[in-house]
């Protein structure tokens, strides 16, 4: 069997230059900062728009097309940029019109919500309206979710299966992907899921919000410690599923630079030692730092290590396989770099279980 990395390895070297200028472009996209792409030579431009929305940075890339100060744009590529930029900016907008009626509706219906990850991340931009934007993520407590789910069900056209572990349900309205939580939980660890219902507790039992007025709309957030911790979580749990794309480590850059006199490091730190994720985050924040140009004084806990610099390369090179995803496989990539929490994870990763979902279905019998 050929070894996966050498596979990877073939596909970074066939497009070295067209991943460079892209992750330039992204740089510039995401910290507003002109860029030359005379360097990396013959840049295949058809590789920066399909990595570009695969990875859902458009918005990203197209703004960091306006920053190019050494070479000109191919007219037809420019055009393209310009034309997925403004319908981003139309999609958005309408999104955060149907969000405001939303909120106020469930306001006066007696239904408490904050808006997760998506509209409220993507105030952290310096254009949010650019930044390509998903599901719409209402979260709940967990004590009012089985309500919630009856209230949006006479709302919905769609009828999805209920996940009772993640208390996740989605539902379409009008012509939104609205996703219901009662939880955020991973689902990888049975310690990583108790401090992520820890964190929501904060939230929903101690009021631990802040704002977004949205037009008129008052819009509830997560408070800063709660939702950096949550951001992170999320995005760790689609990278050990091979579903991580770059936006969400732009999103968790964003918010760091945002909020970084306000981020409590200390609390941040107890969380992801309680929940065994301080390697991810050191590699993740060497990733940050190499590939996307995020400032070192801007990341908390950033240690400047060949450890963690060689497993931001692993990272990348991760990322850029585009084969199907393989779970068995996947897993063993992913081994080579979190060696101690793909075995504390297996269960979940090879059979979709932890001792917290085992216990929740015996006590539900």
């Amino acid at each position: 069997m050929v070894d996966s990395y050498l596979l990877i390895l073939c596909v970074l070297k066939k497009y070295q230059n067209s991943l460079k200028a892209t992750l330039a472009l992204i740089r510039a996209g995401l910290w507003e900062k002109d860029v030359r792409l005379l360097p990396f030579d013959k840049i295949d431009y058809d590789f920066v728009l399909v990595f570009s929305q695969q990875h859902a940075v458009t918005g990203l890339v197209a703004a960091g097309i306006e920053h190019v100060l050494d070479i000109r744009i191919p007219q037809a590529v420019a055009l393209t940029y310009a034309g997925s930029s403004l319908q981003i900016e139309r999609r958005n907008k309408k999104m955060n019109e149907f969000i405001a009626s939303m909120t106020e509706k469930m306001r006066r219906d007696d239904i408490y919500t904050i808006l997760v990850k998506g509209q409220g991340l993507a105030q952290c931009y310096e254009r949010p309206l650019w930044r390509t934007s998903g599901d719409i993520d209402f979260f709940f407590a967990r004590d009012s979710y089985n309500k919630v789910i009856e209230y949006f069900k006479k709302l919905s056209s769609n009828n999805t299966q209920d996940s009772r572990y993640t208390k996740s349900y989605t539902v379409i309205i009008d012509q939104w992907s609205v996703e219901l939580h009662g939880t955020l939980r991973s689902g990888l660890s049975t310690r990583l899921d108790h401090e992520i219902d820890s964190v929501q507790d904060e939230v929903f039992k101690r009021g631990d919000v802040r704002t977004w007025r949205n037009g008129n709309t008052i819009v509830h957030l997560p408070g800063i410690d709660s939702d950096l911790f949550l951001l992170f979580t999320h995005f760790v749990r689609h990278f050990y599923h091979n579903e991580f794309i770059i936006r969400q480590a732009c999103d968790w850059c964003r918010f760091l630079c945002t909020f970084k006199e306000e981020i409590n490091v200390d609390l941040l730190e107890k969380r992801l030692r309680n929940s065994h994720l301080m390697n991810e985050w050191k590699s993740f924040a060497a990733y940050a730092v190499d590939y996307l140009g995020m400032p070192v004084n801007s990341m908390p806990l950033y240690e400047d290590s060949e450890k963690w610099h060689t497993n931001a390369s692993k990272i990348l090179s991760f990322i850029m396989s585009d084969s199907p995803s393989n779970r068995v496989r996947d897993t063993l990539i992913i081994s080579k770099i979190f060696p101690s929490n793909t075995v504390r994870f297996l269960p979940s990763l090879l059979f979709n279980v932890n001792g917290m979902k085992l216990w929740e279905r015996i006590g539900n019998r």
